[in-house]
């Protein structure tokens, strides 16, 4: 039980300094992006790439985690993402910059599916959720905490926290090498059943909830991207000021997944949570452009991470009660709509920004506000558990 414990906390902190090391970009950017002279939807395009090849490489990578193993691809993507931290830590041209965002978004496919598959194979079904709980949370921290550090860090030079990070990441990928062992597998076998086709996304039980994932990432990651930016040249913020805003945000949404998610759900359902989730949030989004004060922009920051760090978990536990056997099948169209909404905001958020400063939250509102609408058409519906569309395939 004892190695069990300390392999699967060796694994969190894996998540921990990868997530850190992604989370490390935000503050710093502004100042890079004044010092290379770049451009807002250059930045988007930095950001959406990184997106595209973890988008690209994790079907190959899920099934390299079967063949390889787990351990190999962990060590792999550790020392892929130290590489590709040290590339941009030392890149003074675009070329390189791009490289880098590639090498982190392939490092990040060879992570994930790894470090998942192996905590599957050390837990049982009774320990499994609780393991796969603690990973939600290391992911959180890390992406909470790396702002934090990395605005830190940046008092000492611009590239520093990438420094940090490729060096951090390759104590990790040597660390792994060294200390753990290729689990004994344990997942189970559903050969006999019928895998469900691509053409069940659009499943009248299915569908809407997927849109609302896209409108979500496609929301936060247009949000997130061009925040630091935003405040950086309308009200002048330094890394620090960013840092300490994102953070804190980072933070009380954690919290509110803990505290306030299990109750919200019980008493609204997931598909009232999610309506108004995306209504406060489209209003406090466009709030954004109107605000002038320091702590008004950080209350309303903090009040939208709350609203998109609840829609998520609702939207993921709305699946899982109606997915039946098609787990599997719903987890990867959520994987799949969450990347193409981190692909396609930043680029667009970044193309609006280098137009007017305040376009880019006008457009996040309007997307926002056809959530919402979409959200109130979907509680109007018969729940989907009870739906007669919905039979196994």
């Amino acid at each position: 039980m004892k190695k069990t414990s300390l392999t699967l906390w060796l694994l969190l902190a894996n998540l921990l300094i990868a997530f850190l090391g992604i989370g490390l970009i935000i503050p710093v950017m502004p100042t890079l992006m004044n010092e290379l002279h770049l451009s807002g939807q250059v930045v988007g395009y930095m950001v959406a790439f990184f997106a595209i090849a973890q988008l690209l490489a994790s079907p190959l990578s899920g099934r390299w985690v079967d063949s390889i193993g787990r351990k190999k691809m962990i060590v792999a993507g550790l020392l892929m993402f130290s590489f590709s931290e040290l590339l941009f830590a030392i890149g003074q041209s675009l070329t390189v910059l791009f490289a880098s965002r590639i090498v982190g978004g392939v490092s990040a496919a060879f992570i994930m599916p790894a470090v998942t598959a192996f905590i599957a194979d050390i837990t049982t079904n009774e320990t499994r959720a609780k393991a796969l709980g603690y990973m939600s949370a290391a992911i959180s921290t890390g992406f909470i905490l790396g702002p934090g550090i990395g605005g830190f860090l940046a008092g000492l030079g611009t590239r520093v926290p990438f420094f940090f990070a490729a060096g951090l990441a390759l104590f990790a990928a040597i660390f792994s090498l060294v200390m753990l062992r290729e689990p004994e597998r344990q997942y189970e076998e559903s050969g006999n059943q019928k895998k469900p086709g691509f053409t069940r996304i659009f499943a009248p039980i299915y569908f809407i909830v997927f849109l609302l994932i896209f409108v979500l990432s496609f929301g936060l990651a247009s949000f997130e991207s061009i925040f630091s930016l935003f405040v950086d040249h309308k009200f002048g913020f330094t890394p620090g000021d960013i840092a300490i805003i994102i953070t804190g945000s980072g933070i009380v949404g954690a919290v509110a997944q803990v505290v306030l998610f299990d109750r919200l759900a019980k008493k609204m359902g997931e598909k009232m949570l999610i309506f108004w989730c995306l209504v406060f949030s489209a209003v406090l989004v466009a709030a954004m452009t109107v605000v002038t004060h320091y702590a008004a922009i950080l209350a309303v920051t903090i009040v939208v991470f709350v609203g998109f760090d609840l829609i998520r978990p609702a939207a993921t536990s709305y699946l899982s009660k109606i997915a039946g056997n098609e787990q599997g099948f719903v987890g990867g169209m959520n994987s799949m709509f969450t990347s193409i909404g981190n692909v396609f905001g930043p680029i667009l958020g970044g193309m609006l920004f280098d137009i007017d400063l305040d376009y880019p939250f006008y457009f996040a509102t309007i997307v926002l506000i056809g959530g919402a609408v979409l959200a109130f058409v979907w509680t109007r519906r018969k729940d989907a558990t009870n739906d007669p569309v919905h039979q196994p395939l």
